[in-house]
């Protein structure tokens, strides 16, 4: 395997990956519905369809299919689920040594995705809840090895304390906190940045706050995160630290599935930080990612090339100099709103 090096503090350290994904792996069980139905209510779907998925997993992929060198710490089901997913793993470049199985049955989530793109989703985490803190302490020269980490909370709290305080000197942690939770002042002040959607900056605050995501970054960075990033679907998304704070412009798409948008957004981020980007850069770079992954159905098979991610780049560049066509739906994050404009950046 090809290994980096990067000084620090005037010795010559070196990484066998790019980012390391400590997180969930689940199966997608996807039905597309005319409309989601509400309280006591049946509407007929579509053929249910199975994808690997899972927040974890998602990030996995789409940083390797970019061409990060990556691994996957997680744990799956001895099942036909945790098959799929491992397999899914590999054919994109994932390292999957890390990858754990037994314990509980693979993860499942079940989405359902309307005509407009967007979509909700139940998990039943399975063996994801079976990741723990002495996992990750076995996996200690995983770590030590990655440039970058990256974690999200549909695994337990308690892991990924674990794997901030496993954190090599020098490596770069990422935490999309989704499903939202208050946070540790341990994970919060080890985050570099915090990612999260309004909805998930309002419970990370655990107050109420206005409406402008400037009052939002300055709140978040209080609690201890060394940068912040707050998606805004079609308003772009506002990245911060103790020196700056930028909105990042969206890119225009026609959505077809948001599923998996926002984790590949998070990978692309993740991964051009630790290649030295800075965080506008890099989230400039994740918006073309985010936007490209929901112009094909599914989460991991929509997850684009760095060269379809250039050739969306020069695309948008051709758009900006055309007038605005009439507004198209474009994608957020899984299980938020479609708005009516016609560009977006995964919320």
């Amino acid at each position: 395997m090809a290994t980096a090096s990067r000084e620090r503090d005037g010795e010559t350290v070196t990484y066998d990956y790019d980012l390391l994904v400590v997180g969930s792996a689940n199966a997608d069980l996807v039905i597309g519905v005319e409309r989601r139905p509400g309280p006591g209510e049946t509407v007929l779907g579509s053929d249910l369809s199975v994808h690997p998925g899972g927040k974890g997993a998602n990030q996995a992929v789409a940083a390797a299919r970019l061409g990060a060198r990556t691994a996957l710490l997680a744990r799956v089901g001895d099942d036909a689920h945790g098959r799929l997913l491992l397999d899914s793993q590999r054919s994109a470049g994932v390292d999957t040594a890390g990858v754990l199985s037994g314990g509980a049955p693979t993860g499942v989530a079940v989405i359902t995705v309307d005509p407009s793109g967007d979509n909700s989703i139940v998990v039943s985490p399975g063996a994801n809840a079976r990741l723990t803190a002495v996992d990750i302490r076995d996996a200690s020269g995983l770590l030590r090895a990655s440039r970058v980490v990256s974690a999200q909370l549909e695994i337990p709290l308690e892991t990924v304390g674990e794997v901030v305080a496993g954190l090599a000197p020098g490596s770069r942690f990422v935490l999309n906190p989704s499903p939202p939770v208050p946070l540790p002042a341990a994970i919060l002040a080890a985050c570099d940045p915090l990612i999260v959607n309004e909805h998930e900056a309002r419970v990370v605050l655990g107050a109420s706050v206005g409406d402008d995501p400037e009052e939002w970054a300055r709140a978040l960075l209080a609690l201890g995160p060394r940068s912040v990033v707050i998606t805004l679907g079609a308003r772009g998304a506002l990245v911060a630290d103790d020196r700056t704070t930028e909105l990042v412009p969206s890119v225009r798409v026609r959505a077809v599935d948001t599923t998996g948008a926002g984790d590949a957004f998070t990978a692309a981020l993740a991964w051009r930080l630790g290649a030295g980007e800075s965080l506008v850069e890099a989230a400039s770079y994740a918006a073309r990612v985010g936007a490209a992954a929901v112009t094909k159905e599914g989460a991991q098979v929509s997850f684009p090339t760095a060269a379809e991610v250039a050739s969306l780049a020069s695309l948008a560049s051709l758009a900006e100099a055309e007038p605005d066509p009439a507004p198209e739906p474009h994608v957020t994050d899984p299980g938020q709103t479609v708005s009516s404009a016609g560009r977006g950046v995964p919320e």
